[in-house]
């Protein structure tokens, strides 16, 4: 039996089309675009069968998203336990717009493994709030071999992939967190003393915004704050 246009229209009529849902709340979120940045990725050479993989797979995402092969540096080092030290080292250069730490821990028979959980998650962390570089956490903590294997490009996905697309949307959020806090800054003259805060935290408040505004590194934002502020204007 064949379509006719008088069914096709009709059919057309009943499709209700609708267009994407708005957000509920205005949020800063970075995209997914590579292009013009810099990046380390730190793995680790123990369980390289899975870490090659996994590493494979996060060249491959900041490729597609736009990075040149020039602007990727990958950093090897022995274990999981050094990766902290190697990403700190490499965010403090300057150099790259984020750090990718990629390694694999397969649970033993003893506590080593949750001593060394632990530390990386510990380390890789307080690198990135310290430093201001994003980090991204590509690092596997699985019980199995098959767990990780599955985490390497099978059932699972790549974890590897998923971090590089991380650190990509990790470092635009920054960047625009920062500019974000950098047009709500009010001006030092719009400040105006408090008889109630005392003239103490009036200069405080003062010296703080003064801070803000003489500071044009991407971590100002993060490292600042203009709460004492606000009772003062």
């Amino acid at each position: 039996m064949f379509k006719t246009e008088s069914w096709r229209r009709a059919t057309k009529n009943k499709l209700k089309i609708e267009r994407p849902p708005e957000p509920a709340v205005p949020a800063v979120e970075g995209g997914l675009s590579a292009t013009g940045k810099r990046f380390a990725i730190v793995v680790s050479r123990f369980n390289a069968f899975i870490t090659e993989r996994l590493l494979l797979s996060a060249c491959d995402g900041l490729l597609r998203s736009g990075a040149k092969h020039k602007d990727i540096a990958v950093v090897r080092v022995p274990g999981s336990f050094e990766i902290p030290s190697a990403a700190r080292t490499l965010a403090e250069t300057g150099k790259y717009d984020a750090i990718l730490c990629i390694g694999c821990l397969l649970r033993g028979d003893t506590a080593h493994y949750d001593v060394i959980v632990n530390e990386v998650t510990r380390g890789i962390g307080q690198s990135a709030q310290e430093t201001g570089v994003p980090h991204a956490f590509g690092v596997l903590t699985c019980d199995t071999l098959e767990q990780a294997i599955d985490r390497a490009g099978l059932k699972m996905g790549n974890k590897g992939f998923e971090a590089a697309l991380a650190a990509i949307e990790s470092e635009e959020s920054c960047q625009l967190s920062v500019i974000s806090c950098r047009q709500n800054w009010p001006p030092v003259s719009s400040l105006r003393p408090n008889k109630e805060q005392g003239d103490s935290a009036f200069a405080q408040a003062k010296a703080t915004l003064l801070i803000l505004h003489s500071f044009r590194d991407a971590t100002s934002c993060r490292l600042w704050s203009v709460s004492a502020a606000p009772s003062f204007f």
